[in-house]
């Protein structure tokens, strides 16, 4: 099995840095070196001041073996939040992908990052996954997404719920297939302490039982980690029986076999 899409990468990283030829070009290139050949570009929300559709178009043309998409991830930021989903309402016709994600719970800080661990200690850990599942729901309801990225994100730090995890999500899977959305494999969470793919194979067999598609990814922040651990995310991929994957032209699905 040979995957040919990573359809989420941040050019920008975590700050904003305007798109032209020299931060894009690596991109185009590292896809091409790790046999990719439909790449989707989905910088945060908060940094689409950075987002240049021309620079896209001229990084098509420059590239035209490859497919390269425009896209961005929309998550639940308290601060710059309302201001993603105008964007992203505004500029829909030149997307061709919206990645909905979900990294804040209560507090005003990612919980996703290093050092937050303290937003789950001595808390009941079920109940933050069903806030947290509950805020998924909220984005795959928005109208503003094609696919859910890293479902169970929440895990990241290596605290895990007490109810079988697919009890706490089957609702949420339940309504991405009522909204005909997908959701992510993604091999970031081989980078992070839980050291472990989004989602778990229990949610994959799930979500692929109740008819939801996916996308492959590597939520790669700098162009040396796109299709990072690839040959082992097949691994998983052929574990679960899934043998097709999701690319996007401007809100598009189409399915492609592996």
């Amino acid at each position: 099995m040979v995957l040919f899409s990573d359809y989420h990468m941040h050019p920008q990283g975590h700050r904003v840095q305007p798109y032209d030829q020299a931060l894009l070009q690596p991109w185009a290139d590292a896809a091409r070196e790790r046999g990719l050949r439909d790449i989707a570009l989905t910088d945060h929300d908060r940094y689409h001041e950075g987002v240049d559709f021309s620079a896209i178009e001229t990084l098509r043309a420059n590239n035209p073996d490859l497919k390269i998409r425009a896209g961005i991830e929309l998550d639940n930021d308290p601060v710059t939040g309302s201001a993603g989903r105008a964007w992203v309402k505004a500029n829909w016709d030149r997307l061709d992908f919206v990645l909905g994600s979900v990294h804040y719970l209560e507090a005003a800080q990612m919980f996703d990052s290093m050092g937050q661990e303290h937003q789950f200690a001595g808390r009941d850990i079920d109940a933050i996954y069903a806030g947290y599942f509950e805020r998924v729901r909220e984005a795959a309801a928005s109208g503003l997404v094609d696919c859910l990225a890293h479902l169970d994100l929440i895990k990241i730090h290596k605290f895990r719920s007490r109810a079988p995890v697919v009890d706490l999500v089957a609702d949420t899977l339940r309504l991405i297939k009522a909204k005909d959305l997908a959701i992510e494999i993604s091999t970031a969470g081989w980078r992070k302490p839980v050291g472990e793919q989004y989602p778990a194979v229990e949610v994959i067999r799930l979500a692929r039982e109740i008819g939801v598609p996916f996308t492959v990814a590597s939520d790669a922040h700098s162009h040396v980690q796109q299709a990072e651990n690839y040959e082992r995310l097949a691994g998983v991929l052929e574990e679960c029986g899934i043998t097709e994957v999701c690319v996007y032209d401007r809100h598009r699905r189409q399915v492609v076999a592996l």
